[in-house]
């Protein structure tokens, strides 16, 4: 069996659906979110991943990490990681991206002015790192590792395995509950598979 590197984003919140930002708030899932969470669990159980036997899985110890990865069904395989928390906001925690702005008197982009009162973008970096060597360690044993977290890390993780600076992850967008997939092409890292949301659409 394939061994694949899967990374989640949680499911829908009231604060991610209101665009503040969510670092170490623990704020829980919506009953969307958790219906998000179902429908990708049975999304993982059929091809390509086939239920994932096996896998390591890893979560942020963040309600709405750990609630995706239970309601995904994975949650009996999950080991709890600081590593994978979202991004230590500071002063901006709980703010859109316009009242950041505003309070900044002009434009402002994360990935490039970062934060104050919180991680630096090196911090969130040198995490990214950690996680994006682990999941190559697992995988190199033939092994399947999963990684439920938030979106600002996951990106951080993308663009980190890729070899490119972190605010490369500007470029990356990652929806609720989405699955995205790390591997290599032509003996370099890759990004098999990005922001699939294939789960969540209805047909209407």
């Amino acid at each position: 069996m394939a061994a694949h590197i899967l990374l989640i984003r949680h499911g829908k919140t009231a604060w991610s659906v209101a665009g503040r930002h969510t670092g170490r708030t623990d704020v829980p899932l919506l009953d969307e979110g958790r219906d998000q969470a179902r429908a990708l669990g049975a999304r993982l159980r059929g091809a390509p991943w086939k239920g994932l036997a096996g896998a390591e899985v890893r979560t942020s110890p963040l309600s709405r990490a750990r609630e995706t990865c239970e309601f995904a069904d994975l949650g009996p395989e999950a080991t709890e990681w600081d590593a994978l928390c979202e991004w230590d906001y500071g002063d901006q925690e709980g703010l859109t991206t316009e009242q950041i702005a505003e309070r900044r008197g002009g434009e402002w982009v994360i990935w490039r002015d970062g934060v104050t009162g919180g991680e630096t973008l090196r911090q969130l970096s040198d995490r990214a790192d950690e996680v994006a060597t682990w999941a190559r360690a697992v995988h190199a044993e033939d092994r399947s590792a999963v990684l439920f977290a938030h979106g600002h890390v996951l990106r951080a993780v993308a663009a980190r395995w890729l070899g490119l600076d972190v605010s490369f992850a500007a470029r990356l967008r990652l929806d609720a509950a989405a699955v995205s997939a790390l591997g290599w092409a032509y003996g370099e890292p890759a990004l098999e598979r990005w922001n699939d949301t294939a789960h969540l659409e209805t047909g209407d």
